[in-house]
């Protein structure tokens, strides 16, 4: 039977446009942290950097992420603006572009690049929590599959926008633009109508914001909690798997594909993000109907099969439709991670911090995995790296399967959350 759906709590405006003020807002973040990808190290060897140079400046990046998680989660947690939170986010990823664009010298790097890693940390749980508070728990659900189907058409265009960008104009234009498009998504945040905090005691004790008996370091608790503590694990080992396999199959392609690396490597960005568009809005739905528990493990099940395809697969266009899986999973990671956190944090104010550690377990495993498989297939060759990588993936399996419960809440009606202001 279908679950019935929660309304949220009301709006002073209309709820329709703080809803499509939503979708813009993913879309423009995306665009605008497509920015700092590749394109740092394009501008940078341009000014003559070298290759151990520029590693150093994202490993920076990469620790403060990692370091960040936690406390960013629980600075969003205590604000009880949400809005003004992913405000203070976009103005720091801005400056952290427009400190690259200035100053492309060894200290403003760091810096800008430091900044970025904490403004992410607090940009993305808070866009997690204004979505909860503005649709309620009853529809988070199928909310996060088109706040990913929006992420990821931002990340494709971002993507497109900027590459042309730096081809015809320079790779300085890269930031720049990365710079200016904070505005509209400064807009889309300004554009939410504010909401209307229930009197309701009731109902005041679902909202994101802890309460009052629970401020400091009260509901910390939470982080001992054996779901969480499983989750993250799963988490872990799904990044362990994940994050090194485009690059490994991207030097195998451009050993292979010659002139047309360049083509193969966009069509494996590119196909990835369209089936995360595609998939992402179902992937919420069956969530809420048929439950978390058996969506993960569908999803994490792609990892291990995408694995074995490229330790097999030797055409790059076979590697480029074996993205079709990576689609799969980022879609189910994406859905699932915020979801699976605002159940386990129900009640407790500490959805944030969750979102934090869970964070954390993502930064871990992504570096573990990139350091693992690249000196796996320098030493063994590249099969041998994803025939690791798939291990790791059915670990992360096997660990879903061992410790995951199924954490939507019972199929009663529940009461609309009553949430702090958003904007």
């Amino acid at each position: 039977m279908r679950r019935a759906r929660a309304a949220g709590p009301p709006e002073t405006g209309p709820p329709e446009t703080g809803l499509r003020a939503l979708d813009w807002l993913n879309f423009f973040v995306a665009n605008l942290q497509t920015g700092f990808g590749p394109f740092i190290a394009v501008y940078l060897t341009t000014h003559k950097w070298t290759q151990g140079e520029i590693g150093v400046a994202l490993s920076v990046g990469s620790a403060v992420t990692m370091l960040a998680q936690v406390p960013a989660g629980a600075l969003v947690d205590a604000m009880p603006r949400k809005g003004l939170a992913a405000t203070i986010g976009l103005l720091a990823v801005a400056a952290s572009a427009a400190l690259l664009a200035l100053w492309p010298e060894q200290g403003p790097v760091m810096l800008a690049q430091g900044v970025h890693g904490f403004a992410s940390c607090v940009l993305m749980p808070a866009i997690a929590a204004i979505t909860l508070n503005r649709v309620g728990r009853g529809a988070f659900a199928e909310r996060l599959g088109r706040n990913a189907r929006f992420a990821a058409i931002g990340n494709a265009a971002g993507a497109a926008l900027m590459g042309v960008v730096g081809s015809y104009v320079s790779s300085q234009a890269v930031f720049w633009l990365a710079a200016a498009l904070t505005v509209p998504a400064l807009l889309a945040v300004r554009a939410m109508p504010p909401r209307d905090p229930s009197p309701d005691p009731a109902l005041a004790a679902a909202t994101l914001r802890p309460p009052d008996g629970a401020r400091g370091f009260a509901g910390w608790g939470v982080l001992l909690d054996r779901r969480l503590l499983g989750f993250a694990l799963c988490i872990l080992f799904f990044q362990l798997a994940n994050a090194a396999m485009l690059p490994i199959a991207a030097a195998e392609v451009t050993r292979q594909a010659g002139d047309r690396a360049n083509l193969v490597i966009a069509a494996c960005l590119v196909v990835p993000q369209a089936v995360v568009a595609l998939l992402s809005p179902w992937v919420g739905r069956m969530a809420e109907r048929r439950g978390r528990r058996i969506v993960l493990l569908l999803g994490f099940v792609a990892l291990p099969v995408r694995g074995l395809l490229l330790a097999t697969l030797a055409s790059p266009g076979l590697i480029v439709a074996s993205q079709v899986l990576d689609g799969v999973g980022g879609a189910v990671a994406g859905v699932l991670v915020p979801l699976v956190a605002a159940d386990l944090t129900r009640g407790t104010g500490r959805f944030n911090l969750c979102m934090g550690t869970i964070g954390l377990a993502v930064g871990v495993g992504a570096t573990l995995s990139t350091a693992m498989a690249g000196g796996l297939a320098g030493r063994f060759g590249s099969s041998v790296a994803f025939l690791a990588l798939t291990l790791a993936g059915a670990v992360a399996v096997l660990i879903a399967a061992a410790t995951m419960p199924e954490t939507r809440p019972d199929a009663a009606p529940t009461p609309p959350a009553a949430p702090s202001p958003d904007a």
